[in-house]
């Protein structure tokens, strides 16, 4: 997370800031950034085969940011991807092979790399989270999710189904102090009902994981976020994933 771009972004949305608020703003970004610190590990992998069942495997891959890529885990059973191969395995009945393509870090001018890779050999389906550090760097709205809609409708012109976990809700990052949480979540869900739009239009499925998942990550913060207190924990994950599944299999059920 560039926490001092975020500064400047609020800033820009104040349209302007005295010198003793700016200081409050700096001041708090600094505090989160020595809060959340650097992951001392890139995000585990666990590609490959999962669950059961018969048939041709489902191919199941997954690009965008650290969340998609289920920093903050420490056990690959606890992935999101694994987390959703198993279910999509479960509600199928065949094996699904896992692909994670998904790069810690990531804002959405980085997607069309990854999606570069999946298209090498389509798969069946794709699930792209992004968006978190395009608020950070202060990506405008318009133009990041206006590259996610290409990136979208890339994937669908392949035949690959698409769901998009739209940006999640950064005002529920504890570590992050008002005023600038207030900043940051306006930010965020302002992306995300952009993406949501841009995604309907390439012909993916949005799921709006800060409208529904906020509330219940601000109430259980201490349990669904992991030590860093920014990515989740299995938990949280398991809480992304529960609401992810079902958009999935009806992606993957349509002709």
């Amino acid at each position: 997370m560039r926490w001092g771009r975020l500064v400047a972004l609020a800033v820009a949305a104040a349209g302007g800031l005295t010198g003793l608020a700016y200081g409050l703003f700096t001041s708090q970004s600094r505090r989160a950034r020595v809060v959340i610190g650097v992951p001392d590990a890139p995000p585990l992998r666990a590609d490959g085969i999962h669950g059961g069942g018969a048939g041709k495997p489902v191919r199941f891959a997954v690009v965008g940011d650290s969340m998609a890529a289920g920093l903050g885990v420490d056990d690959t059973a606890e992935l999101p991807g694994v987390l959703l191969a198993n279910g999509l395995s479960d509600e199928t009945g065949r094996p699904v092979c896992l692909e994670t393509y998904a790069v810690s870090g990531s804002t959405t001018r980085d997607l069309p790399a990854q999606v570069d890779r999946v298209l090498a050999d389509p798969p069946d389906l794709v699930l792209v989270i992004i968006g978190a550090n395009d608020v950070t760097t202060r990506m405008p709205v318009a133009v990041s999710a206006a590259l996610l809609g290409v990136q979208v409708r890339r994937l669908r012109d392949a035949g690959v189904g698409v769901v998009v976990g739209t940006c999640p809700d950064l005002g529920s990052i504890q570590p992050i102090a008002q005023p600038l949480r207030s900043v940051a979540r306006e930010w965020s869900l302002r992306l995300a009902r952009a993406q949501r739009r841009e995604v309907v239009w390439a012909g993916g499925v949005p799921v709006a994981l800060g409208d529904l998942l906020a509330a219940e990550f601000t109430a259980r913060h201490v349990d669904y976020f992991s030590r860093d207190r920014f990515h989740p924990s299995a938990a949280g994950y398991e809480a992304a994933t529960s609401i992810l599944l079902a958009p999935l299999c009806g992606v993957l059920d349509q002709p």
